[in-house]
C-alpha cells in the first residue's frame, strides 16, 4: 500500500485538463491515505497526535489551494468565453464591411480574412486560409486567370511590381478581366503586421471614364467651334505628320478644294498641292521648312512669310505640341504689308521734306542767331557810345548845378540831372538785357551778407518810398547766402523799385524767410495786383501792367532782367498775386557754409563831397573821349586836386616822364584806341612807380574785361561815372588803406 500511495503521490496532484470536482476528490483521497499511513507508522507512540494535527493543517492548506484554484479556473473560463465572443464579434464585423479584409502578422502569415477578400479572384479565394504567407498570396494572385496583365507584362513582372507596392505601402488599382477594377490598400499595424483592404472601384472608374469621354467630346466640339471662328487658317498634325484637325479658313487661304483636306492626310500631300503657288520670303529656304516638318531633332518655333503670284502675303507660324505633333497657322497680312510699304514710301518722302525743312530752319536759325548777335553787339556798342557823352553830360550838369546861384536855374539843372539819370537807368537796363540774352554775363558766386545788403537797400529806397507816402519795411536778416553780389543787388533793386512804383498807398514789405537749405526773400506790396492772364507777360521786355505809364516810370525791363538774372544764378523766382490784394515776388537763395566769409555787395557809396584843400594830390586821368575827359577834369578840379590829362597810354607815359612826377591816383579808361589798353597802362605805371591807387573806367561789361581787370588786381568804375564815385575814390585816404 505504501508503494501504491507513493506512486500515486508522485503523479501530479492537479490535472489542469480535468474537471474541478475530479481534482477535489483526488485531493481528498490523497489526504485520507496520508492520515492512514501516518497512524500505522506511529501507532502506540506519543507522536500520533502531532501527526494528526499536521494532517489537519495540511488538509486546510489543500482545501485553501483548492478554492484558489477553483476561482482561477473560473476567471480563466470567463476570459476564454470573452475572447471567443470577441472573436465572433470581430468576424461578424469583418463580414459586415463591404471591402475585402485580410490580416497578416509580423512574420507575413495570414491570421484571418473575411469572405469578401479575393472574391473577385475565384481561383485564389479557396487558397486563402490562416497560415498562408504574404509572398505566396501575391504569387497566387499574379498567376490568376482573372488578373488583366498590362500589355507586354508577364506574371513575374506583375508579381515584382506588386511586391514593390507592398514595400512602399501604397494605394493602387489592379485591373481585372471583364473591365473590372480593385483598389488595394496596405497599412501597418502596431505589432508589425499588415492589413490589406480590397475595394471594388469598377463603377467609379467606369463613371470617371464616361465623364472624361464626355468632357473630351465637349472640349473637341469647343475646339472645333473655336477653329472655325478664327480668321487664321489652322492645321493640326499628329506625331506621324498626318492631318487630324483644320478649319475652313485654311482651305480658303491656300485656295484648296474642301475634299483636299481630310482626316489622316499626310503633310507631304498637302505640300504637293500648294507647290508652285507661293514664294517663300528671303529669310528662309524651302529645305529649312522641310527639315522642320520632319522634326528629327525637335522643332523650335517657326515663323516666315510667303507671297502668292496675285500679291497675297501669308504669315506662317509653326509650333510643336506635346506628343511630337505640331500645329501650323496662316494669317493674311497683305493689307499690313501694303500699308508698311506705303508708309515706307511716305517716310522716304517725309524724310526728304523734313531734311529740306530742317535745312531751311537751320538757315533761318543761323540768320536769327546772326541777327540776335548783331543786335546784342549793336545794343552794347550803342549803349557804350551813348554812355560816353552821357557821362560827360552828367558831369557838366552836376558842375553847373553846383555852381548855379539862381534858384530857377538850379532847379532846371536838377531836372536835367534827373532826366539824365533816367536815361542812364534805361541804358543800364538795355545793357543788362543784352548781356543776359547773349550769354555774355559772367557771374561770381561768393558768400553774400544778406543783412548788410538789406540795410543798404533800406537806405537807398527809404526816401523814394517816403516821397510817395508809403511805409517801407525791410526786416533784418543774419543769413549768409551764395550768390553774385552785384546781380543779387540788381534783382532786389528791381523788385523793390517795381513794388514802390506800382503801389499808390499802403506799404511795401521785404522779409526773409527760412526754407530748407536756404533763405527765401519775399517782396510784398499793397498795389493793385496782377491778373492771372498777365502774370506771365510781366516778365517780357517792354511790358508794363499800366500801359499808360510814362518813360520816366521805366521801360518795362526790370522784371525781365530779374527773371533772366535768376535763371543765370539758378535762384528760383515765384510770383503770387490777385487783383486788388497786392503782389508778392519771392527769390530762393542757397545758404552759405558757416566757414565761408561773406562778400559785401558792390554799391555806389553815398559820400557827401565837399571841396577841400587838395591841391597837393595829383590825379592821372587817361580818357580817349575829349568831352568826357574835359567833364571829368572839371569835376576833379572842383574837388581841389591837380589833374594830369592824357588821351592814350603812350601820351600818359611820355607826359609823366617829361614832368618827372608820379601821380597819387590813377583814373584810366579801358578802351584807349589801337594802342595799349587801360590794364596794360596800369601795369606799366606799376612797373615804373610801384603800386598806385587806380581804377579802370569803362562802360563795356564784357566778361573778358572783368577777367582782365581781376587778373591785374584792379577794380572797375562803370560809366556813366557819378561825381560821388569820383570824389569817394579820389579823396579817399589810400595811404591808410595800404
Amino acid at each position: 500500500m505504501t508503494e501504491h500511495l507513493t506512486g500515486r503521490i508522485s503523479d501530479p496532484l492537479i490535472d489542469p485538463t480535468a474537471p474541478p470536482q475530479a481534482n477535489v476528490e483526488k485531493l481528498l483521497v490523497i489526504a485520507e491515505a496520508l492520515m492512514l499511513h501516518n497512524e500505522q507508522q506511529h501507532a502506540g507512540s506519543g507522536l500520533a497526535f502531532e501527526e494528526f494535527r499536521r494532517a489537519a493543517v495540511l488538509e486546510d492548506r489543500v482545501r485553501q489551494r483548492t478554492q484558489d484554484l477553483e476561482a482561477t479556473l473560473k476567471l480563466l473560463n470567463q476570459a476564454n468565453a470573452a475572447a471567443e465572443q470577441a472573436r465572433r464579434d470581430m468576424a461578424q464585423a469583418l463580414e459586415a464591411i463591404e471591402e475585402g479584409f485580410a490580416l497578416f502578422d509580423a512574420r507575413g502569415t495570414l491570421v484571418m480574412c473575411n469572405s469578401r477578400f479575393c472574391r473577385a479572384l475565384p481561383d485564389v479565394k479557396p487558397l486563402m486560409v490562416p497560415g498562408m504567407s504574404l509572398r505566396a498570396y501575391i504569387h497566387t494572385c499574379s498567376n490568376s486567370e482573372h488578373l488583366a496583365l498590362p500589355p507586354g507584362a508577364t506574371p513575374a513582372d506583375w508579381e515584382e511590381e506588386r511586391l514593390r507596392h507592398h514595400r512602399q505601402r501604397q494605394v493602387f488599382n489592379v485591373e481585372l478581366t471583364g473591365d473590372r477594377w480593385l483598389q488595394v490598400s496596405e497599412q501597418h499595424v502596431a505589432d508589425g503586421g499588415t492589413v490589406i483592404l480590397q475595394t471594388d472601384v469598377t463603377e467609379i472608374i467606369r463613371a470617371e471614364r464616361s465623364e472624361r469621354g464626355r468632357l473630351l467630346d465637349n472640349q473637341a466640339r469647343m475646339i472645333r467651334a473655336t477653329l472655325e471662328h478664327l480668321d487664321q487658317g489652322v492645321a493640326i498634325f499628329d506625331a506621324a505628320r498626318r492631318l487630324v484637325g483644320w478649319n475652313w479658313r485654311l482651305a480658303q487661304l491656300l485656295a484648296l478644294p474642301s475634299a483636299a483636306l481630310r482626316q489622316g492626310r499626310p503633310v507631304s500631300a498637302l505640300l504637293r498641292l500648294v507647290r508652285g503657288q507661293f514664294v517663300l520670303s528671303r529669310e528662309i529656304a524651302p529645305r529649312h521648312v522641310l527639315d522642320w516638318l520632319r522634326g528629327s531633332r525637335g522643332r523650335a518655333p517657326l515663323s516666315f512669310e510667303m507671297r502668292q503670284a496675285s500679291g497675297v502675303v501669308l504669315a506662317v507660324s509653326g509650333q510643336e505640341m506635346p506628343g511630337r505633333g505640331f500645329v501650323i497657322s496662316l494669317s493674311d497680312v497683305t493689307r499690313e504689308r501694303m500699308a508698311i510699304h506705303a508708309m515706307l514710301r511716305a517716310n522716304t518722302t517725309l524724310e526728304a521734306r523734313v531734311i529740306a525743312r530742317t535745312e531751311q530752319l537751320a538757315e533761318a536759325l543761323a540768320r536769327a542767331e546772326r541777327a540776335s548777335a548783331t543786335r546784342a553787339r549793336f545794343v552794347a556798342a550803342a549803349s557804350h557810345d551813348l554812355l560816353q557823352p552821357l557821362s560827360a553830360a552828367k558831369l557838366f550838369v552836376t558842375g553847373a548845378r553846383d555852381d548855379a546861384r539862381q534858384p530857377a536855374l538850379r532847379d532846371t539843372l536838377v531836372k536835367a540831372h534827373n532826366a539824365l539819370t533816367s536815361v542812364e537807368a534805361i541804358l543800364g537796363a538795355l545793357l543788362d538785357i543784352s548781356r543776359l540774352e547773349s550769354g555774355g554775363s559772367e557771374v561770381e558766386i561768393t558768400p553774400v551778407d544778406l543783412g548788410a545788403l538789406l540795410r543798404q537797400l533800406t537806405d537807398e529806397f527809404a526816401p523814394s518810398a517816403a516821397a510817395k507816402g508809403l511805409r517801407l519795411t525791410i526786416l533784418p536778416c543774419r543769413r549768409v547766402v551764395m550768390s553774385d553780389a552785384t546781380y543779387l543787388r540788381r534783382i532786389l533793386q528791381n523788385l523793390i523799385s517795381n513794388a514802390i512804383r506800382y503801389t499808390a498807398q499802403g506799404r511795401v514789405l521785404i522779409g526773409p524767410r527760412r526754407i530748407a537749405q536756404g533763405v527765401r526773400i519775399q517782396v510784398h506790396d499793397t498795389g493793385p495786383g496782377i491778373s492771372p492772364e498777365d502774370q506771365q507777360a510781366v516778365f517780357r521786355e517792354f511790358h508794363r501792367v499800366n500801359g499808360s505809364a510814362s518813360a520816366a516810370d521805366g521801360m518795362g525791363l526790370g522784371l525781365a532782367i530779374v527773371e533772366r538774372a535768376c535763371q543765370l544764378l539758378n535762384h528760383p523766382l515765384r510770383l503770387q498775386s490777385r487783383p486788388g490784394t497786392g503782389t508778392c515776388f519771392s527769390v530762393d537763395l542757397p545758404q552759405a557754409a558757416d566757414h565761408l566769409r561773406p562778400a559785401q555787395p558792390q554799391m555806389p557809396p553815398h559820400i557827401p563831397v565837399e571841396p577841400g584843400e587838395n591841391g597837393g594830390r595829383i590825379v592821372l586821368l587817361v580818357e580817349n573821349d575829349a568831352e568826357l575827359r574835359n567833364a571829368m577834369s572839371q569835376t576833379l578840379e572842383r574837388l581841389g586836386v591837380s589833374v594830369i590829362e592824357a588821351e592814350n597810354g603812350e601820351a600818359a607815359l611820355e607826359l609823366l616822364e617829361e614832368l618827372g612826377i608820379a601821380p597819387d591816383v590813377c583814373l584810366i579808361d579801358y578802351q584807349l584806341g589801337e594802342g595799349m589798353s587801360g590794364v596794360d597802362l596800369t601795369q606799366a605805371l606799376f612797373a615804373r612807380h610801384g603800386a598806385l591807387p587806380a581804377r579802370i573806367i569803362t562802360a563795356n561789361r564784357a566778361p573778358q574785361i572783368r577777367a582782365a581787370a581781376r587778373a591785374a588786381g584792379l577794380d572797375i568804375m562803370w560809366k556813366p561815372v557819378s561825381p560821388e564815385d569820383l570824389a569817394a575814390f579820389v579823396l579817399a585816404d589810400h595811404a591808410a588803406a595800404r
